[in-house]
């Protein structure tokens, strides 16, 4: 955790970000996710407020755009810089504050995780070059009930209940293999909470290892009813 130290009280009318040190990894680029972690001061007062993302997640990806503080305060610096940022005082507060800001790291778009064995019974599932899958449906009546296959394992932090994810998925009807919903298709993960998701898919997440893959068949009561594309 970085210690910053200045002259308080600190007038902070505009948001303004700068360099302090450069890192030697890889550059980043607009619509890359980054793992950063930070630290905060009262503006006013100089006083330490709180520091995170140094522990394994603690925050989820941010993405680097134009639009959004993170990408204004990096640009396309390389990974291991250091910035410093000012952001004015949030709508009903009184106090602006002063951040450090570390990027570590440019998270993949997909699982990374250790190959595990078929599970029989489930759906094969075949990755192209950027990790989008296709799903092949097996013969036969669907589980009745969720079952979870694990297809890679990942070695990040385990999702427990209520976090804020980043996720690639596919959703494919058991019916005729039909994709419903796809972020591949968008072109860019989705992020959500454990628990803004239908049952399944909460299932599917919670206890399982940032950087794996999983497979999961959800029934209808489960999952999004009988017309899984009513859900969008």
């Amino acid at each position: 955790t970085p210690t910053l130290t200045f002259d308080a009280p600190l007038e902070v009318t505009a948001f303004e970000a700068k360099t302090v040190s450069e890192g030697s990894g890889d550059p980043v680029a607009a619509g890359d996710f980054v793992n950063v972690a930070l630290t905060a001061y009262d503006a006013t007062t100089g006083e330490f407020i709180e520091s995170i993302g140094y522990g394994e997640g603690e925050l989820a990806p941010f993405q680097i755009s134009v639009d959004n503080p993170i990408g204004q305060s990096f640009g396309c610096a390389p990974v291991g810089t250091r910035a410093i940022a000012t952001f004015p005082a949030a709508e009903g507060s009184t106090t602006s504050q002063v951040y450090v800001i570390d990027l570590l790291e440019i998270v993949p778009t997909s699982a990374w995780g250790e190959d595990q064995d078929a599970v029989d019974g489930m759906p094969k599932v075949t990755l192209d070059d950027t990790g989008a899958p296709t799903i092949e449906i097996p013969e036969g009546d669907a589980p009745a009930a969720v079952a979870i296959a694990v297809l890679k394992q990942g070695d990040g932090a385990t999702v427990e209940t209520g976090d804020q994810v980043l996720v690639q998925y596919t959703g494919a009807k058991w019916s005729d293999g039909s994709v419903f919903d796809s972020s591949w298709q968008r072109g860019a993960p989705a992020s959500f909470q454990t628990t803004g998701v239908v049952p399944g898919f909460q299932q599917a997440l919670e206890g399982q290892k940032v950087g794996s893959q999983v497979l999961v068949v959800m029934p209808p009561a489960q999952a999004y009813g009988e017309d899984p594309a009513a859900h969008e």
